[in-house]
């Protein structure tokens, strides 16, 4: 670990050793010890009791925040026919069909997120080297692959966001900006414990979530007690 910053140990310090914050009290912390020019993402961290390596322990998931990421997200769609009208009502930047493919196996890769609707998935699937790594690739459970294109877009655009458990059994999830008012981001965070504890597996055992933590970007990370993850 490369030696923290001033500004980072003047933070640090501010946080009580061996205190477990109630979440409303860690959400104003990290609005306090913030200090970086720009505006801070805040995030979740939640340690989990599972093994990531069996299938019927993967936890994945989406949730749509109340309070939206604080950033508009571009939204491209893989469709035919009516599909493409009803992407583009629903607020789609990029709408195509076949020519996307060749278009990002080209390098294009304008968008945060990719939908595509099922009969396309044949030639989407040909883009999993190129997608797959960035975490752009369509996917059913995360409601990316779906005929119900245009309110697909919608929910992305207010501030969808997926959630998975990575290969330590650690899951990271963005949950707003530091500029956001301590309600709406104390309400963010709120349903997006919730919704991790929703997708516990049934094959987990013992418990579920060992620690949780929550912080922006460039602060530490203020730890939460456990009565705010306890299902």
């Amino acid at each position: 670990m490369g030696r923290m910053g001033k500004k980072y140990r003047a933070a640090l310090a501010q946080i009580e050793p061996e205190r477990l914050y109630a979440l409303a009290d860690a959400v104003s912390l990290i609005k306090r010890i913030a200090y970086a020019k720009f505006d801070e993402t805040v995030e979740v961290t939640m340690v989990l009791g599972v093994d990531p390596r069996k299938a019927d322990q993967m936890v994945r998931g989406t949730v749509v925040l109340p309070n939206g990421l604080g950033k508009t997200k571009r939204v491209a769609v893989i469709a035919s026919g009516e599909k493409q009208a009803e992407a583009r009502s629903g607020g789609a930047d990029e709408v195509g069909g076949e020519e996307f493919v060749d278009r990002i196996k080209g390098g294009w890769l304008d968008f945060d997120v990719l939908i595509a609707t099922p009969d396309m998935m044949k030639s989407v699937g040909a883009l999993g080297k190129v997608l797959g790594p960035r975490g752009l690739m369509p996917n059913p459970k995360t409601g990316t692959v779906t005929f119900e294109v245009g309110k697909a877009v919608q929910e992305v655009k207010a501030g969808k966001v997926e959630f998975r458990v990575d290969k330590t059994g650690v899951v990271h999830v963005p949950a707003g900006r530091v500029s956001f008012p301590e309600e709406k981001l104390t309400e963010n965070i709120r349903s997006l414990i919730e919704a991790i504890l929703r997708a516990k597996p049934s094959a987990a055992k013992g418990r579920y979530v060992k620690a949780a933590y929550c912080g922006s970007t460039m602060s530490p990370a203020v730890p939460l007690a456990p009565t705010e993850y306890q299902s």
